[in-house]
């Protein structure tokens, strides 16, 4: 008997087609607790501190940004400071200025609002990467207690949306990995497609497509967007060559570079980038807008249309303002750090501090209220050993479960050491922190131990792990007031201050 071409022989089993959990009412349940628990610790207090009413830190920047936008739908007039980003999260911001006026609330309404679901999505997210409710269960939880998710999603800034995004982006691609897992296995078993060396065409890739809009949206949010385009590009790409070579086709490679990245590059690279064009199209439409009429201005007239000169002008002074802020010439911040100190939370940032005898609350005469960006200890400080077993369980032992999360992680991560002498801050590093919880609760996952595993070690496993999630608990509870800005005297403060670095 002759084999099809491109089909594994007859006498060779097909896998399994892993297309993703089903769902429960237990899964439900604990959705249901972890969302009611972001949603109590990232609204609650939301509005109390404040400079004096003001904005915190580069709240300044972006709240008058964003209730322009809500007051006259562009950002007319860059009085306040050259306008450095692309407008998607000050869009999204400008919701708060419509509904609570330019008020703490305002202009932190929809940054807390986007953290409650980056901790949904991260929550369901890890429930499919690892088909485990529990686990699902302990990477929210364990978001919903990071300092750094914490006080990002509770201040009127743009990472959090760009965190969102690029979450929502991962969720999309993962899903889509599932629905191609499915439609490889019909596509064989069934043989409906006519197969050949490459492989079966897959049709068009819904949750790819999506995917490619979060990244689009991400990209309007920042720059940095791009890095995600590229390692979520390469990363989906890998994930069909794999498959192709999971049922035997042939040539599993050239199959993936000719039927699947090609449509990748499209839904991944070409659409985001014509989105992000789109999400300017408030700029084009008004003519107040920051630097609408730089031509002629402060550009000379060529043959493009005046608009897009302008604009073009306006991208360029964007990547000139960012080019310029490197350590050699000088431009150094108090609070500024490196990126080989994201990963232990080693220089944290401080956006708002009052202290003196004006502040009360504390019981003492003069008390402190801070609002600290750090990670919480009992979580950032794993990373090395969680890194590394990371990496040995992707690269040696080639457990996909790691490989997904740790390519996120990269993604927010290596490009910046390319640009090590630019001014950097802790805040970047954000974007970094839903993948690192779900590399944890993968490692805490091999800790409870398996069921065909014996009792005694899966009774000691679940014990390790829950003693670790109660001293996270106890941990985020001692830094909470650091985090939220709540008064604490003078000697508790120098408490929280647990390193040199972190003064």
């Amino acid at each position: 008997m002759t084999s099809t071409p491109g089909v594994r022989s007859p006498g060779r089993p097909l896998p399994a087609p892993d297309t993703g959990p089903v769902d429960t009412a237990r899964d439900w349940i604990a959705t249901g607790v972890i969302l009611v628990l972001a949603f109590a610790s990232r609204f609650w207090g939301l509005a109390s501190a404040t400079d004096k009413g003001t904005p915190v830190f580069d709240e300044k920047h972006y709240a008058p940004q964003s209730y322009n936008i809500a007051q006259l739908g562009i950002e007319e007039n860059p009085a306040y400071g050259l306008v450095v980003h692309p407008p998607v999260a000050k869009q999204i911001q400008s919701l708060g200025g419509l509904l609570f006026d330019y008020t703490p609330m305002g202009w932190r309404f929809t940054a807390a609002l986007a953290g409650v679901l980056v901790v949904l999505m991260v929550m369901r997210i890890t429930r499919r990467l690892t088909r485990s409710t529990q686990l699902g269960f302990v990477a929210g939880l364990l978001l919903c207690l990071d300092g750094v998710t914490f006080v990002t999603s509770r201040i009127g800034m743009l990472d959090i949306y760009q965190v969102l995004f690029v979450v929502a982006a991962a969720g999309a691609l993962l899903v889509d990995r599932d629905q191609m897992r499915g439609r490889m296995h019909r596509a064989v078993l069934e043989g409906r497609l006519h197969l050949s060396e490459l492989g079966p065409r897959l049709g068009f890739r819904w949750w790819r497509f999506t995917a490619g809009v979060m990244l689009g949206l991400a990209l309007g949010v920042k720059w940095s967007g791009l890095y995600f385009i590229a390692f979520f590009g390469l990363m989906t790409v890998a994930w069909d060559w794999a498959l192709r070579s999971r049922y035997g086709i042939r040539r599993p490679l050239a199959g993936a570079l000719l039927r699947d990245a090609v449509p990748a590059f499209l839904a991944l690279v070409i659409w985001p980038a014509i989105l992000h064009l789109f999400t300017w199209l408030p700029w084009f439409a008004g003519e107040n807008s920051v630097y609408r009429h730089a031509v002629p201005e402060k550009v000379a007239d060529t043959w493009l249309p005046d608009a897009l000169q302008s604009w073009l002008y306006y991208q360029s002074s964007v990547l000139d303002f960012h080019s310029s802020l490197t350590t050699s010439a000088g431009n150094r911040h108090p609070w500024e750090s490196k990126p080989w100190t994201w990963p232990m939370s080693l220089r944290p940032m401080l956006y708002y501090v009052e202290q003196g005898e004006g502040v009360a609350g504390c019981g003492e005469t003069t008390c402190v209220r801070a609002i600290m960006l750090i990670g919480t200890p009992a979580i950032w400080w794993l990373a090395i050993p969680v890194l590394a077993w990371a990496f040995w369980r992707a690269v040696v032992s080639r457990d996909g479960r790691y490989a997904f999360p740790l390519v996120g992680y990269m993604a927010g991560y290596l490009p910046w050491f390319f640009q090590h002498d630019r001014q950097m801050y802790f805040f970047y590093s954000s974007v970094m922190v839903p993948f690192f919880v779900m590399l944890i609760a993968l490692v805490l996952g091999e800790i409870a131990g398996k069921a065909t595993d014996s009792r005694r070690r899966r009774l000691i496993g679940r014990g390790i792990v829950s003693v670790y999630l109660a001293l996270v608990i106890v941990n985020f509870i001692y830094m909470l007031p650091i985090l939220a800005g709540l008064p604490i005297t003078q000697a508790e403060w120098n408490h929280q201050l647990w390193l040199p670095s972190w003064r």
